[in-house]
């Protein structure tokens, strides 16, 4: 087993607002899909790697407790922070040095209400 992380799902209210977030947070396209009467809205990967989705269906609540989740935010962890304002979301804890080789880490409170971490080399 290469690691224990399968998929992720960032549950959403407001569909299209979360999906716009994190598109114009991170500098991406996500590719939307609705299966099993759920709206979905996939992070892009390669085949073999692990990624996850917006997710919007009954019963889905967004939220600031339980586990946290850290996306990859480009090279430089600061150019993501700075869009998280002007998409609809805040900055909960800033950009942190970590270890050498480790890189920086942030917590958001994206535009659905759920603390999000993100992660970056610089």
């Amino acid at each position: 087993m290469s690691g224990v992380l399968n998929w992720f799902d960032i549950p959403a209210t407001n569909f299209d607002r979360a999906v716009t977030f994190y598109e114009t947070v991170l500098g991406i396209s996500l590719i939307r899909e609705n299966m099993l009467g759920a709206q979905l809205a996939m992070f892009p990967a390669q085949p073999g790697e692990t990624t996850g989705a917006i997710l919007a269906r009954e019963g889905v609540t967004p939220g600031t407790t339980g586990s946290t989740i850290y996306l990859k935010a480009g090279d430089d962890l600061s150019v993501a922070l700075s869009r998280v304002g002007k998409a609809g979301g805040k900055v909960l804890h800033p950009k942190t040095f970590i270890k050498e080789g480790w890189g920086y880490f942030a917590i958001i409170l994206d535009s659905e209400g759920n603390s999000v971490g993100l992660h970056s080399p610089r």
